[in-house]
């Protein structure tokens, strides 16, 4: 990913940057893992476990964003290596963001834990979790070899979670008006659904990061189609 700068000073600076960057993807994407399996499985400890490491993510996200404010300090990069600093400075945004998401998780998976049995709305949850977790993970792994194509495929895959979001939230609406002594639990699986939503954007959003790096081309708030011509452009 970084052998082409001049600099060897800035190179290695970058790649200390790039590896906490990577350590703590690897870590947000356990993050989510283990608060989807502490609710599916009522693990409580887990959901704790999941909670008090966020501490950890929050952590990495201040060490990453003082390693990059002193490169932009010290080796004032222009060009393809200022667009490095600045979408690993949103990404890195991004991924503490996935896991606070996370930490909102497993503390519903606490209380869900403490009053026992399973409410309506696991089997969506176990769905749209196993997407998000694939999304996060594809995003990364475009992150590290500046694939524009794989950031793509991301960036379509968040298109069908929000749609699957909506059917999941229509689904269990239908159920809370059928049967409303279950609302109080169910709420808190849709409250569940939103945050995995929300870490399917932020997934997104770094994925879009990768196609800055790589193409120079800015891809927020753009169709689908328009970033397909940018990304497939020779």
């Amino acid at each position: 990913m970084l052998s082409h700068h001049i600099s060897s000073q800035f190179n290695e600076d970058l790649q200390d940057v790039n590896t906490k960057f990577m350590t703590m993807g690897g870590l947000v994407e356990q993050q989510v893992a283990n608060a989807i399996h502490s609710l599916l499985d009522t693990d409580a400890n887990l959901a704790i476990d999941v909670q008090f490491k966020d501490n950890a993510v929050n952590q990495y996200e201040r060490d990453i964003d003082e390693g990059l404010t002193l490169i932009l300090a010290r080796r004032h990069p222009a060009a393809i290596d200022l667009r490095m600093v600045i979408a690993m400075s949103k990404a890195n945004t991004d991924l503490e963001r996935i896991g606070d998401e996370a930490a909102k998780i497993a503390r519903i998976a606490q209380n869900l834990c403490e009053e026992g049995g399973s409410p309506r709305g696991y089997m969506e949850t176990r769905h749209i979790g196993n997407q998000v977790r694939v999304m996060i993970h594809d995003a990364l792994d475009a992150f590290a070899r500046l694939d524009a194509d794989q950031a793509l495929r991301v960036l379509l895959a968040d298109a069908d979670i929000d749609r699957e979001y909506q059917s999941a939230t229509r689904t269990l609406m239908t159920y809370m008006i059928e049967d409303p002594r279950h609302i109080a639990r169910v709420i808190n699986v849709m409250w569940v659904l939103r945050s995995l939503e929300r870490i399917g954007d932020h997934a997104r959003n770094i994925a879009e990061q990768v196609i800055y790096m790589a193409k120079g081309f800015d891809a927020r708030h753009t169709k689908i189609e328009e970033i397909e011509a940018k990304v497939h452009e020779k």
